[in-house]
């Protein structure tokens, strides 16, 4: 017999990832009641679970700041005390539950949102799902920041996957660190486009000739642990982020290529010779699913521009079109990396939130309203923290004052997060 049981609560977030988690912080801390719902065991998606290396790109957002100030308070040795892009994802994990609790925010781990609970185009809620049993947990407004948008395909809000052309999406990564690396003579490749030559050859080339297809290429980042690296180098295309046969063969196809990738570092990176695997995700990358359609789609020309929208809810974000290979290793031929030109930041709008046609329901983090290349600037870490930030704000104004969001201002929401 399965329990079902109902649950009332001003702000629903669902997902965990450094989107979500700035949402139902920022949701909490101006005084919503907030319930936050994650699948896995640990707050943090990527950031944490899927053992991202580092920060990467920016954005002004005071819960970022206040993410990296906080860490540098965990950090030891060298790190302790200064502020850095690079993480420990298991003092991250304690930290996030800490700033949870801190302003009450209910948390529900290993608890899978399973489906949406709509009358017509008014979304009240989810169904989630754990080993408790069955929860209808209505809320004034719904967050979703699952990354894939779930719960907002399951209410029919209209997206699309992938590149406008054909579909095709980004593939997925399993992280890894090794451990045992000379720190005074070790090599870090932080993109496609950094080359390093050795006496055997350049680095990137030996990669794809010695790493097995479709891996093939090096990227690799110091930690805050003395002799330990993070390794951004599995690899695996045509994947379908939001199907669970394709999550699992990502799984072990990228599991699979780690002692290829080892034995490459040791017989061709200085510092590398004797690396070993030391730990690895339990979460795999995934970067790309579904675009949804908002009242404002973000554009690669937006981008360009550092276009200032009158309704933005994020500002100063800022990356690179970091778009990785499609079809194999690498960078793919529409990316830009160290080389992306424009330096300023640009901002977001607060209509990339809101689906099209769907009321009480927030986009947050990489599922909002974007083209493919637009996304792949702003599925960076620090702005998808500035997306939920403001997601979270956008919900409890609404919840508070008993009105739809697309009543909520741009204006009203910049005021709570930049005051």
């Amino acid at each position: 017999m399965i329990l079902k049981q109902k649950v009332f609560t001003d702000v629903l977030v669902l997902g965990s990832g450094p989107s979500g988690f700035a949402a139902a912080y920022s949701a909490a801390k101006n005084g919503a009641k907030v319930v936050l719902v994650e699948q896995g065991g640990d707050v943090g998606g990527i950031s944490t679970s899927g053992y991202m290396s580092h920060w990467t790109g920016r954005c002004d957002s005071p819960i970022y700041y206040e993410i990296l100030r906080r860490s540098a308070d965990r950090n030891e040795g060298e790190y302790k005390g200064k502020v850095t892009i690079t993480i420990d994802p298991e003092k991250l994990k304690t930290l996030y539950l800490e700033m949870l609790e801190e302003v009450n925010c209910k948390i529900m781990l290993y608890t899978f949102a399973m489906d949406a609970i709509c009358d017509g185009d008014k979304v009240l809620g989810a169904t989630v799902v754990n080993k408790s049993g069955q929860t209808d947990i209505y809320a004034k407004v719904t967050i979703d920041a699952t990354g894939d948008g779930d719960i907002a395909a399951r209410a029919g809000a209209e997206y699309i996957k992938g590149r406008e052309s054909d579909g095709k999406m980004q593939p997925a990564t399993l992280m890894f660190k090794v451990g045992g690396v000379d720190e005074k003579r070790a090599v870090y490749i932080g993109s496609f486009e950094t080359t390093y030559e050795t006496d055997k050859g350049e680095l990137q080339a030996l990669a794809k000739q010695h790493i097995p297809y479709p891996a093939g290429h090096i990227l690799t980042y110091e930690t805050t642990l003395p002799g330990v690296v993070t390794c951004n180098m599995t690899n695996v295309t045509e994947i379908d982020g939001t199907n669970s046969d394709d999550l699992t063969r990502a799984t072990i196809e990228c599991r699979k290529q780690i002692d290829g990738i080892i034995e490459y570092l040791r017989e061709y990176a200085p510092g590398y010779e004797k690396c070993y695997l030391l730990s690895s995700a339990s979460l795999i990358g995934v970067r790309e699913t579904r675009h949804f359609k908002g009242k404002y789609t973000l554009t690669e020309e937006d981008i360009w521009e550092a276009r200032v929208f009158d309704d933005y809810v994020v500002k100063d974000a800022h990356f690179t079109f970091d778009v990785h290979n499609i079809t194999g290793a690498g960078l793919d031929e529409t990316g830009v990396q160290h080389k992306f030109s424009q330096q300023n930041g640009y901002t977001i709008p607060y209509r990339c939130l809101l689906p099209e046609v769907k009321e009480n329901l927030l986009l947050c983090g990489r599922n909002i309203s974007g083209t493919h290349m637009a996304h792949s600037n702003f599925r960076a870490m620090p702005i998808c923290v500035g997306i939920g930030e403001a997601a979270g704000v956008a919900a409890t104004l609404a919840a508070k004052q008993g009105v739809g969001l697309d009543e909520v201002t741009a204006e009203q929401i910049r005021e709570v997060i930049f005051a």
